[in-house]
Formats: structure tokens, C-alpha cells, sequence
């Protein structure tokens, strides 16, 4: 049985959306929790994580506008090769949500 490239597809991309909105979660408790950080001890160390999860938690936020309006509008690659892309752009988030949520546990502990 063969699933259709434009299911697929689909699957991924929305599959990409939730886990960078797990991703945003993470990055907004980073940034309150760094925020408060800073305002208690004004370091550079502070100002960098604080400017490093803002920076990421924009990135994140912006992809999933991206590919949400990319879903809603139908602008996918039916293709192959569009899969292929789609799965490496959820491996990124995935590595990214991993990465995120040891900090995060590192981070409140």
C-alpha cells in the first residue's frame, strides 16, 4: 500500500508545527525564567541566555507561521524530494525540542 506524497507531507508538516510549538513553550519558560535571572543579578552570562532564547523562541514562532500559511495556502512540494525536506526540517525541530528541554531541565533545577 502506498501513501500519497501530499499526505505525507502533510503529516510531517503538521507534525513539524506541533513540536515547534512544544519548542515555543520551552523557550517562553526559558525566557521568563532568564528574564528574572537578569533582573536579579544584571550579568552579561544573563543578558546572553536572555538574548539567545528571545532569538530562538522568534525563529521558532516565525516557522510556524511559515508553515502554516505554506499548509493553509497549499504551497507544498509534491515531490520526493519535498518529502524528504519536510522530514529533515521535523528532525531539526525534534533535535531542537531535545536540546531545549534538557536546558530547560537543567535550567530550573
Amino acid at each position: 500500500m502506498m501513501i500519497e506524497l501530499g499526505f505525507l507531507n502533510h503529516v510531517i508538516i503538521y507534525t513539524a508545527i506541533g513540536v515547534g510549538i512544544a519548542n515555543v513553550g520551552l523557550l517562553v519558560g526559558l525566557v521568563y525564567f532568564y528574564l528574572e535571572s537578569y533582573k536579579q543579578l544584571k550579568s552579561k552570562f544573563s543578558t546572553g541566555l536572555l538574548y539567545f532564547s528571545t532569538i530562538l523562541l522568534i525563529e521558532n514562532i516565525l516557522a510556524i507561521i511559515a508553515l502554516s500559511i505554506f499548509s493553509i495556502l497549499g504551497v507544498e512540494i509534491h515531490e520526493i524530494g519535498g518529502t524528504w525536506v519536510y522530514f529533515i526540517l521535523l528532525l531539526v525541530n525534534v533535535a531542537q525540542l531535545i536540546a531545549l528541554a534538557i536546558l530547560f531541565k537543567i535550567t530550573w533545577d
